[in-house]
């Protein structure tokens, strides 16, 4: 801002000012989509502009309190004078929507957004609805995505305890190492800035290739290898590139809802095959004669913990061979072994070039860092690059070559191995408070890896998991259901199960875990008494509570 906006405006700037031609003849392309009014419309440009941001902080898009851009900084960027927008800018003052000071930046002003308050469809002159207001078709897919409950995690209130499964304690970071590694990688001046390899960095897909050899006893080259933006992203690149709509795909129950969606949007038949103390059920592959893929999670079942043995492993690849299936191996967590040796992935056994192994960092490093990887089939890679390309070019760039760093230098392994100590003696902590809080109540499943477990309660019938859920959240403890991650059976009756609950440790340290299992039993207590009161009639099962709803398989 210039020195003529002064702390205070002593009057209002005249009306008729903004509607002088003080503004340059050209006009950048850009400005054409900012500017909702046309150059001969009346005000001209000026009148737009006053306009525009009296909108924006009107609908909390220019926040109060935020600063805005300089005069010159505007004009350059708008192809105006900077004459034309400190005249915007002193009347968006004199009608007090801004603040301006001498030798600071203008900022919008206390009380000028009106509260929330609610608006007809913007329209134009002749009564058509604005453009923000069109209602276009959706492709099939869109529609299918419309059509999908996806849960977002509520703020916990300060004091309550989350066993939330998935985010990490930002605590845990290696923040010293991440740090030292992308002040190398700022160092290392690129001599060309310009798109990478689809499939990913170079330097990090030959360390991560070294890494798998060595924790997965995984082979595999350079080529194969491809970085994306979490596993998410690789989940869906293989649903759009090998499922067409009604294609039937293998996955278990209960399972990963987040593939499970993404494999429902592109159209697929989901077949549910029931999953036991050992993984999913391959002897009940036999009567699913036609697959196009196969969704699984073999070294640690989400979210059951079960662990899929050898000899399930080669009946799996058998059937998928002689279906012509593909196999999608999850490998998302298989740092956290505690009690279990490492077996060998199905990549490793696989004869026939049809398992795509997906891997990921956000259990280790930071969902936020959106760093995940797949190994291909030789045959698929240069579709799977293709396709990464032009879904986004390629992943970041600069986070890339700081793990890359991390990895040859042994600071990621000495990471995980801090975390893996981390992660169970955090679990030891939430199995020794469920003994003393709940001896004889609960049963525990899943304890020989991971980052949560799962909690029965063979005494509350399933349709009794909201009830406590919501008893415990009275008291301050956030716990989350197991059966919206059941399908139901659209041809057989579903089999009776306890209520049960999915509780991560990766949050908590010890104090926090035996406070929070300790209001747990409290819930435990009140929910069991208003039972014997006669109260219980109420309990509703968690997929008709807006929790997830859950399609039949």
């Amino acid at each position: 801002m210039g020195r003529r906006h002064g702390a205070t405006q002593s009057k209002s700037v005249p009306r008729f000012r903004l509607g002088e031609n003080s503004q340059f003849e050209t006009i950048k392309p850009d400005q054409l989509t900012k500017m909702r009014r046309e150059k001969h419309a009346p005000g001209g440009l000026s009148r737009a502009l006053y306009e525009e941001f009296r909108a924006r902080i009107a609908d909390g898009t220019f926040a109060v309190g935020g600063s805005l851009p300089s005069t010159r900084a505007l004009a350059a960027e708008r192809g105006l004078s900077r004459a034309t927008v400190s005249l915007v800018y002193e009347q968006l003052a004199a009608d007090g929507f801004i603040e301006t000071r001498g030798g600071a930046v203008s900022r919008v002003a206390a009380g000028a957004a009106p509260g929330d308050t609610a608006r007809a469809p913007a329209r134009d002159a002749a009564g058509a609805l604005a453009p923000d207001q069109f209602a276009g078709r959706l492709s099939a897919l869109g529609t299918r995505v419309e059509g999908m409950t996806l849960q977002d995690t509520e703020p916990v209130a300060s004091g309550d305890t989350d066993f939330i499964y998935g985010p990490l304690a930002g605590r845990d970071f290696p923040t010293l190492a991440w740090l030292r590694a992308l002040r190398a990688v700022e160092r290392q001046r690129m001599p060309r800035l310009a798109y990478e390899d689809p499939r990913g960095n170079l330097e990090l897909r030959k360390a991560l290739q070294t890494h798998l050899s060595q924790t997965r006893g995984l082979s595999c080259s350079t080529e194969q290898l491809m970085i994306v933006n979490g596993s998410q992203q690789a989940l869906d690149l293989c649903a759009r590139l090998l499922l067409d709509p009604g294609d039937p795909v293998v996955v278990e129950n209960p399972g990963y809802r987040m593939a499970h969606h993404v494999f429902e949007s592109y159209g697929a038949d989901l077949q549910c095959i029931d999953v036991d103390e050992h993984g999913l059920r391959t002897g009940e592959l036999d009567p699913v004669r036609v697959a196009q893929m196969v969704y699984v999670t073999p070294t640690h079942q989400f979210p059951l913990g079960s662990f899929l043995p050898i000899g399930r492993r080669r009946e799996l690849l058998a059937w998928a061979a002689d279906r012509r299936a593909w196999v999608v191996e999850d490998d998302y967590d298989s740092e956290y072994r505690y009690s279990v040796r490492p077996e060998a992935t199905l990549l490793s056994l696989d004869t026939h070039g049809c398992v795509i192994h997906v891997g990921t960092f956000s259990k280790t490093l930071s969902p936020q860092l959106r760093l995940g990887y797949m190994v291909v089939p030789d045959r698929l890679v240069d579709t799977f690059a293709a396709a990464k390309r032009l879904a986004d070019r390629h992943a970041a760039t600069g986070i890339q070559r700081a793990l890359a760093l991390l990895l040859e230098d042994g600071s990621y392994d000495r990471h995980v191995r801090r975390m893996r100590r981390l992660q169970h003696a955090r679990q030891r902590a939430l199995i020794e408070a469920l003994q003393e809080q709940l001896a004889g109540r609960v049963e525990v499943q899943g304890v020989a890896s991971g980052l949560h477990l799962v909690v029965w309660f063979p005494a509350l019938p399933s349709m009794a998991e909201l009830a406590l859920v919501k008893e415990a959240s009275r008291l301050g403890v956030r716990v989350y259901p197991v059966s919206p991650l059941y399908r139901r059976s659209g041809q057989q009756a579903e089999r009776p199960r306890p209520a049960g609950l999915i509780m991560g440790y990766a949050l908590l340290e010890r104090e926090a875990i035996f406070d929070g299992v300790r209001r747990l039993s409290e819930a435990l207590r009140r929910l069991e008494a208003s039972v014997g009161q006669g109260r219980g009639a109420h309990w509703q099962a968690p997929d008709q509570g807006g929790l997830l709803t859950q399609p039949p398989c």
